[in-house]
């Protein structure tokens, strides 16, 4: 049995097999596949989480008041 590894990457379900292995499938019947999966990615932070946690300081700022914020 030869062993064959790369990676690849899953479209809608289906592997992309890179085209210098295909070239050597095409002289065999059987293959073993074997899945080795990747930790997913850690999710990307949140903006607005983090702007919620960590609002910005912003050197006298003074806001809107309720009619001129209305006003525009």
């Amino acid at each position: 049995m030869r062993t064959i590894e790369f990676y690849t990457s899953i479209k809608n379900g289906i592997l992309q097999i890179p085209r210098e292995i295909r070239e050597a499938l095409k002289h065999t019947s059987r293959v073993r596949v074997v899945l080795f999966l990747e930790p997913p990615p850690p999710p990307t932070p949140n903006l607005i989480d983090h702007l919620l946690a960590h609002p910005l300081q912003i050197p006298d700022f003074h806001p809107l008041p309720r009619d001129a914020a209305h006003a525009r």
